[in-house]
């Protein structure tokens, strides 16, 4: 049986008070260190991934995760989501799985957790890729922000809200997990430049030229990265980027097979 017919190892890791749930696709390659890949916030793996994890895993090894009250990883009711967190369970996780580098792809709020994950624990992160990502406020209008100031359970994408029921291990706590999310990007705090500026992991910035991660934003990201490309993909909007697997599969897989 070939690596494309398995399905994924997925299982349960201890990591910082949590059961982190993980799954792990695809072969391990020689000369290929493992792609990590980091969901939305109110993600799950596959609605962030659905459509592009299995192509990425046809060459490589994959570690997909779903970080605290996503998915199937169940919250901790007094711990409130922040990114440095989620970059710690992250670097924790892999530890546990006993690997010492990875590449590491995260889209939206993943990205920033991606960002967060190679200046807290540079040494983990070999390469890269922050996809429709905020490093600071300027990344939106003022009206994206104040949006998120009281929003109603309403505005959670139907998807997401039916992936989350689907496979929460309390369905009943989507309201907390809904107003834990909302939260999260109500205080986001810019990222200091300085902390972006020493990411020494060559970077490819992905960004939608119809998203809500305005493109301007991913170009000054580009530019505080030392090692940092970026790709605008056209006709695109920030719910369907990561559909568009015929762009960014050949970006992606060239960006980190080069030596």
């Amino acid at each position: 049986m070939n690596a494309e017919s398995k399905g994924p190892e997925a299982g349960y890791a201890p990591v910082n008070g949590l059961r982190m749930y993980h799954e792990l696709h695809g072969e391990a390659r020689a000369g290929r260190v493992p792609l990590v890949l980091l969901h939305g916030g109110g993600d799950t793996i596959g609605t962030s991934f659905g459509k592009i994890l299995p192509l990425l895993a046809r060459g490589r090894r994959v570690v997909a995760v779903e970080q605290q009250g996503h998915g199937h990883t169940a919250d901790i009711a007094d711990r409130p989501f922040t990114f440095e967190q989620s970059a710690d369970d992250t670097a924790a996780l892999l530890r546990h799985l006993g690997i010492a580098g990875a590449d590491v792809l995260g889209f939206s709020n993943g990205g920033t957790v991606a960002l967060q994950l190679a200046i807290r624990h540079a040494g983990l992160v070999r390469r890269i890729i922050p996809v429709s990502t905020f490093f600071s406020r300027a990344g939106a209008p003022p009206a994206f922000w104040e949006s998120m100031q009281n929003p109603p359970i309403e505005a959670m994408p139907p998807e997401l809200k039916a992936a989350y029921l689907r496979v929460a291990p309390r369905p009943e706590d989507f309201p907390t997990f809904f107003a834990k999310a909302a939260r999260r990007m109500r205080d986001f705090k810019d990222l200091p430049e300085a902390d972006l500026r020493r990411i020494a992991a060559p970077a490819l910035v992905i960004n939608a030229d119809a998203d809500v991660v305005l493109p301007e934003h991913a170009v000054a990201l580009m530019r505080l990265l030392p090692r940092a490309q970026l790709a605008i993909v056209p006709g695109a909007d920030h719910m369907g980027l990561m559909s568009r697997t015929e762009v960014l599969v050949p970006m992606i897989e060239a960006f980190l097979d080069r030596t």
